[in-house]
């Protein structure tokens, strides 16, 4: 099964239209696909990006080259955010965050790497937020315009032979990060988004840990790069947040273009993955996106 099979219609997750009394008090959320695990959300006016990577460099660059964000795909695919939250510091998740925040004026918030990451780029700091707690205490919150953020802890799938790809943290420099490997890891979040009456989740990498909270979601949205790493991974995301609809994310080959479209990964296995995750319920939607494709709540 091809994920682009899988793209969710206009409207499939909209509510039931309000009476036209009552349209002017119904607000909504609008979820747009940035590519990768990247998402945009806006309601009430603001706009909250999630692990934004639109530059998609390619093999060659990742291998040999120094990576640069690509400042015209950026202005052209993103012109605005109020709040850029980073759920871990790999390259294809941070790498362009940096650029969009000088130039927005976004708060940035994610772990000490992605504070060191913005840092050494030039963010400003007032523009950046350390939301990684301690262990054992409760998750941080954070709140944007309509936003309510609440950073789980989690963690990486295994995803290169058993074991979390560059691990580690992006140290407190003076200079950006070069290479790819130079983007290494940090703490790793699962952010729970609650806005217009509705409930959302941003599952950054294919884990979840056994001892975060049971949630109820409206939509969760699930990166789902080495999913089959990752013991009983579908089964346990469903558990965890009992969402009503699911959208697939980072099954796209991130070394193409966007001017290539959205292209599977190899070893996806999108059949089987949707069958696991339709296993745990009748009731629930699964979907994809194309790029920039957009639904509301």
């Amino acid at each position: 099964m091809n994920p682009n099979e899988l793209h969710f219609a206009p409207g499939t997750l909209s509510p039931r239209a309000p009476a036209a009394s009552d349209a002017s008090r119904a607000p909504s959320v609008s979820v747009r696909w940035l590519g990768t695990a990247g998402f945009e959300l806006t309601s009430g006016g603001y706009t909250v990006l999630f692990d934004p990577y639109l530059t998609r460099a390619s093999l060659a660059r990742c291998i040999a080259s120094p990576l640069r964000s690509d400042e015209a795909v950026l202005e052209r695919h993103v012109p605005r955010a109020d709040a850029i939250v980073l759920g871990h510091t790999h390259f294809d998740h941070a790498l362009d965050a940096p650029s969009i925040a000088k130039r927005t004026g976004a708060r940035v918030f994610g772990s000490r790497s992605a504070s060191h990451l913005c840092r050494a780029a030039g963010v400003p700091e007032a523009q950046i937020e350390i939301v990684e707690g301690s262990p054992g205490e409760e998750p941080v919150v954070r709140e944007v315009g309509p936003f309510r953020l609440v950073f789980h802890p989690s963690a990486h799938s295994p995803i290169v032979l058993g074991r979390v790809p560059f691990p580690g943290e992006i140290a407190d420099c003076d200079v950006v990060p070069q290479r790819a490997k130079d983007y290494l890891c940090g703490a790793v979040f699962g952010v729970e988004v609650r806005v217009a009456g509705k409930s959302l989740f941003h599952v950054g990498s294919a884990e979840i840990l056994t001892r975060m909270p049971k949630l109820e979601v409206d939509l969760a949205l699930v990166c789902v790069a080495g999913w089959t790493a990752t013991r009983d991974f579908p089964e346990r995301m469903m558990q965890k947040l009992s969402p009503r609809a699911v959208l697939l994310s980072h099954w796209d080959n991130f070394l193409l273009p966007l001017t290539k479209g959205a292209r599977p990964l190899p070893a996806m296995q999108t059949g089987r993955l949707v069958d696991r995750l339709g296993g745990t319920t009748r009731d629930v939607q699964i979907g994809t996106l194309p790029f920039f494709g957009a639904v509301s709540l």
